[in-house]
């Protein structure tokens, strides 16, 4: 049986939104935010860089999540000490659950080889997992995901 997250991401992907899309579009939800222009730039990172070769899509989107919550957005604004941690916390944590259940962190080994279309039951259940890790990481560093940075996109 899905979550609720799970529910949402459902939802999501049916609209057609890539996984890095999926992962941003949930912590906007979750912030009561809407950002059309930030969604459209998370599809550079869809299908590991646009040709399975590079990154998972669902790394790098998370990556982008936390900066979300801990970058430097605004001139007047400093980013948050602790990004470079979180981020370091994120990435061992997907190297090691990607490499330990596909073999690598490449779209193309997480898709068992295919590139084109993300593999559902191996995309949607790690992109759940890699949200509720960088909602843990967030939480633990004492970073509300409910309230991101500032009213940016409000």
């Amino acid at each position: 049986m899905l979550d609720d997250t799970g529910l949402r991401m459902m939802r999501l992907a049916g609209a057609g939104f890539c996984c890095s899309q999926i992962l941003v579009l949930l912590a906007l939800e979750d912030m009561d935010r809407e950002n059309p222009d930030l969604v459209r730039a998370m599809a550079g990172l869809c299908n590991g860089l646009g040709d399975c070769s590079g990154h998972c899509g669902v790394l790098t989107g998370a990556c982008c999540l936390l900066g979300l919550y801990a970058a430097k957005g605004a001139p007047d604004e400093e980013p948050d000490d602790r990004l470079p941690l979180l981020l370091s916390e994120l990435t061992d944590w997907f190297r090691e659950t990607a490499e330990a259940e596909f073999g690598g962190i490449s779209c193309a080994q997480i898709n068992g080889g295919e590139c084109g279309r993300p593999h559902p039951e191996r995309c949607g259940g790690l992109v759940a997992r890699t949200y509720a890790r960088t909602l843990e990481i967030l939480a633990d560093n004492g970073l509300d995901p409910s309230q991101g940075r500032g009213n940016a996109g409000a």
